[in-house]
């Protein structure tokens, strides 16, 4: 008797009428969630309405008649199978609306950031033998603790209060004033332990090049912060927007204050369907907005994004709407995701990161070679230039491969990769209109990649070193005012045509 209810139940879960009426509750969730997106255009829209109502009426026609037509001896496998078939296709709309949900929070998680975050390590020598925070514990009455009160203590005594709770022992501190003599502290030896606002970690280098990649954090307070808002919203369907997209050098908190490594001017023509973009060289010389003194572009990341903005429209002559964020660990990260990326060298290089062999030609790249090849500089013919259209590249890959068939396959590991690793301010609606505006017509984008070009120098008078020796760019007038113009014809709305880039590095 058990077994026979047991037959009865299932029978009545798994009833045509039971499979049908599931199949139209999920068509219309389904229909609601690619509607809330706002990023399929309304014929479109209605197309795929037209096809889920078409699709249950063939299943429900199907099930309640189609079948009676059959002869007997077919008719049992027949009703199996339309059963399954309603059954996969509540189960694909089920799958397809929670990727749509999915996409849309991940959408909102990255978007519209106006914080950014500074990170304070407690460091010491990789070669230390403290390995975690509690192993200086027994030393630390006896131990110095360096600082530098150069830029400020405020956000240092609160990330040692935070390590002293954490310890539970009172650290004995040394002010060295400038980061430069902390560096050479830890370099000589004087000090086992250092706190150092990692904002400006490169002031470490000033004497000791490379000395970043030679301590090892023990333990890190992060310091939320308002980011000042800069930039200027526009129509990005309607009119012409310029967004600035950097790429810090540290792994972990995206929104870290730290060096640009990568500075890339994106302007977007969406009536022309064209993008320029800019790439300038992290070394070149530039008057820091906040105070008109010359640094170089990539320390000037280290007063915030805001500040590096503000530089870079002084610089250029624009006016950026937008900023879009990642670092190492998002690069990394992104492209493992997509399963890799092929990148087209000029030159056959090992790079001083990972030790990749490079060959001329085509070579495919995970994560972390893809982000040693975009980080050298110091193998290639033409250093920082050639760094630049490397990353050029780079982006094109990311780019080629992200928009490929295999991204549905990969869907969420795309999403999970890019979320915590990328952020930018513009805002989820902004990002869906413009998915909508190219479904809706489209259209083929013309890309066109300019570099600034300009001379290598040693200099001693960048803002942010004091003093030390830096090496620098010293950008072209004449490659710089041509850039200019071109941006100009694109925030007026006209067409760039070939000449108007033609005798610009990286084109």
């Amino acid at each position: 008797m058990v077994k026979k209810k047991k037959r009865s139940f299932m029978s009545k879960l798994f009833s045509r009428r039971i499979l049908l009426l599931i199949q139209f509750i999920v068509s219309i969730i389904f229909l609601g969630c690619i509607y809330i997106l706002k990023m399929l255009p309304m014929k479109y829209y209605l197309i795929l309405v037209g096809i889920i109502v078409l699709l249950w009426l063939f299943m429900s026609f199907f099930i309640k008649y189609g079948i009676r037509k059959k002869k007997k001896e077919n008719k049992y496998g027949m009703l199996i199978f339309s059963k399954l078939l309603s059954l996969v296709l509540s189960i694909s709309l089920i799958i397809v609306s929670v990727m749509a949900f999915k996409g849309n929070s991940f959408l909102s998680n990255i978007t519209g950031s106006l914080t950014q975050t500074r990170v304070i390590s407690l460091y010491v020598k990789k070669e230390s033998k403290y390995k975690k925070l509690s192993d200086i514990q027994k030393d630390l009455k006896k131990m110095k603790v360096g600082i530098a009160s150069e830029k400020g203590t405020k956000n240092i005594n609160t990330a040692i209060a935070e390590m002293e709770d954490a310890i539970g022992e009172e650290f004995k501190t040394k002010d060295y004033k400038d980061y430069s003599a902390l560096g050479d502290a830890i370099d000589a030896g004087k000090i086992d332990v250092a706190v150092v606002d990692n904002s400006y970690s490169a002031l470490l280098e000033a004497n000791h090049e490379g000395m970043d990649d030679g301590l090892r954090s023990l333990y890190q307070v992060e310091i939320e912060e308002q980011v000042q808002s800069v930039t200027q919203k526009t129509d990005v369907t309607e009119k012409p927007f310029i967004v600035y997209l950097t790429g810090i050098d540290t792994y972990g908190t995206v929104s870290a204050i730290s060096r640009a490594d990568v500075n890339l001017a994106v302007c977007v023509s969406p009536k022309q369907k064209q993008i320029l973009m800019i790439s300038i060289p992290r070394d070149t010389q530039v008057n820091l907005h906040r105070n008109g003194k010359m640094d170089k572009l990539t320390h000037s990341a280290m007063y915030g994004i805001d500040e590096t903005i503000s530089t870079i429209e002084d610089f250029l002559e624009l006016k950026v709407n937008y900023y879009a964020k990642t670092n190492f660990s998002g690069i990394t990260n992104i492209i493992d995701a997509l399963g890799g990326v092929t990148i087209d060298s000029p030159y056959s290089f090992k790079t001083l990161h990972g030790n990749y062999q490079i060959v001329k030609g085509k070579n495919e790249m995970d994560g972390n070679k893809a982000l040693c090849f975009v980080r050298e500089r110091h193998a290639l013919p033409n250093g920082d230039f050639d760094r630049g259209r490397n990353q050029q590249r780079l982006l094109k890959a990311m780019i080629s491969k992200a928009i490929s068939p295999k991204i549905i396959t990969n869907y969420s590991q795309i999403l999970q990769a890019v979320e915590g690793c990328f952020e930018t301010n513009m805002t989820s609606d902004e990002i869906k209109s413009l998915v909508y505006m190219q479904l809706d017509d489209m259209a083929k984008w013309e890309t066109f990649n300019v570099q600034l070009s300009g001379d290598p120098e040693i200099s001693y008078k960048t803002y942010s070193m004091k003093g030390k020796k830096c090496y620098t760019m010293v950008p072209s007038k004449k490659s710089l005012n041509s850039i200019i113009k071109v941006i100009n014809k694109v925030e007026n709305g006209e067409r760039i045509k070939e000449k108007d880039i033609k005798g610009l590095q990286g084109a």
